[in-house]
């Protein structure tokens, strides 16, 4: 008898993967790892700076009028160091508190017109109407009703997002797919658990972007709200020193509603990232 050959099993060999195509910094709807993003963000803010102090040392631009940017942040420090903090503060309860306000009123109100037709039909109009008055043309009103108290300035922030709030949350509840409401329905889904269960929470993501944006408008609004018949406030400290002709303190005071407005934005951003982390993972594999 003669034996059989014993064939020899081998496992199959794995083709050398292709290392991945590098993309461009300047590819059209491109994305880049976070920390190159962070990297770019300093060297534009760098890079700005730099700009702004070359031109002072140059003598290109006038100190008095436009002082350099150590001259800011050496007027900076002296604010903070006289109670500058304090009028930061206040203007940052002034924000939080007229916000909460308007979204407290703005959510429920878009969320039924952006999904029941007889309601945005009955509140389009004014809402439509509203937001096309600019808030600063109802300070007189607004004075007269409330007085110059924060009453007065907290009325002014609530009336410049309020109706854009409403307005963004109608039209992020409208893009929620009508797929999942009908497979609710099918399943027998009332009219309240629908809202509560389905368009809510699948709209909730977008609205809080909606809402992260229009927190920037709110602080656009500050130094309007707080330059009338104002004594605390970041608005109110760059008023008394435009009177002194004091340009180095009202560029701080520039900068520290820049500078806190980018702090915010970056709460709401960390705190959309731990509310929705689906979304995140979605932008990324996008």
């Amino acid at each position: 008898m003669t034996a059989e050959p014993v064939l020899e099993t081998s496992a199959p060999r794995r083709k050398p993967s292709s290392p991945r195509p590098r993309r461009s910094l300047f590819e059209v709807y491109g994305t880049i790892s976070r920390r190159r993003q962070i990297a770019l963000g300093v060297l534009g803010a760098g890079a700005f700076l730099l700009c702004w102090q070359l031109a002072s040392t140059l003598g290109l631009t006038s100190p008095r009028l436009l002082p350099a940017p150590l001259q800011v942040g050496s007027a900076l420090i002296d604010l903070l160091e006289n109670g500058f903090a304090d009028d930061v503060m206040v203007s940052i309860y002034r924000i939080v508190l007229s916000f909460l306000i308007a979204t407290a009123i703005a959510y429920p109100l878009g969320l039924l017109i952006g999904t029941l037709a007889a309601v945005s039909a009955f509140f389009s109009p004014v809402v439509s109407a509203f937001r096309y008055l600019p808030a600063p043309a109802f300070v007189p009103l607004l004075l007269m009703w409330f007085g110059p108290g924060d009453e007065q300035k907290i009325a002014l922030l609530f009336l410049g997002v309020i109706w854009f709030l409403i307005t963004i949350i109608a039209d992020h509840v409208r893009s929620v797919p009508r797929e999942l409401v009908e497979s609710a329905r099918t399943l027998g889904a009332n009219t309240p658990l629908v809202f509560i269960r389905i368009i809510a929470p699948a709209s909730l993501p977008r609205v809080w972007d909606g809402l992260r944006q229009m927190l920037a408008v709110s602080w656009t609004y500050l130094v309007i709200a707080e330059i009338v018949a104002a004594t605390d406030g970041i608005g109110a400290m760059m008023m008394r020193a435009q009177r002194f002709v004091r340009v180095d303190d009202v560029m701080a005071g520039i900068l520290t509603i820049g500078v806190l407005g980018v702090v915010f934005d970056l709460l709401f951003r960390f705190a959309g990232n731990i509310l929705f982390p689906y979304e995140r993972f979605e932008r990324e594999r996008n």
